[in-house]
């Protein structure tokens, strides 16, 4: 049944009735789209789509209005959908360099390292709260809430827990 409407709509199309062809290409849109969502993966499928809308736009004049719709559109779209598979092949098979370029996350992940250790050595409602306000970024009422401990006390763990990785920084800095 749809098969026919668009047929219809593409020979309307074809004889200059613009409003026919706005409603043919917005009714292949969402066939298209189940067509290749099937059939690749669901990134791809919208992109696909507008690609063979556009193959239709650029070759309506090709479509004969004696043969079924049905086949035209579904070769095209087959076509597309193989030269996607293709192209997707083709970059597969592309040689990787030799050295790939990553940012060394060295230092970060030693400084990382480092600030669990000392916070390890505070007390527990210390680390908690400087977690809290000093790296998650919750306001010092929000880490209250969540800690069950009142603004106060927060400002207090964190005043000195702060205090406390300072002295263990710079034992820890003396050391070396």
């Amino acid at each position: 049944m749809a098969e026919e409407r668009w047929r219809t709509l593409m020979i309307a199309a074809q004889d200059g009735d613009a409003s026919a062809y706005r409603r043919l290409l917005l009714e292949l849109g969402p066939w298209l789209r189940s067509y290749y969502a099937r059939r690749l993966p669901a990134a791809m499928v919208d992109d696909l789509a507008q690609e063979v809308l556009l193959t239709v736009h650029a070759k309506r004049h090709t479509y004969d209005p004696t043969k079924p719709f049905g086949p035209w559109i579904a070769v095209i779209a087959r076509y597309k959908w193989i030269d996607r598979l293709r192209a997707m092949k083709d970059s597969l098979n592309d040689e990787l360099e030799d050295e790939i370029a990553a940012p060394d996350n060295g230092e970060a992940a030693h400084c990382a390292y480092t600030l669990d250790a000392l916070m390890s050595r505070l007390k527990p409602a210390q680390a908690n709260a400087i977690r809290l306000v000093k790296i998650e970024g919750l306001s010092v009422k929000e880490a209250a809430a969540r800690l069950g401990q009142t603004i106060a006390l927060v400002k207090v763990n964190i005043h000195r827990g702060l205090r406390q990785l300072s002295e263990l920084a710079q034992a820890e800095h003396h050391e070396f």
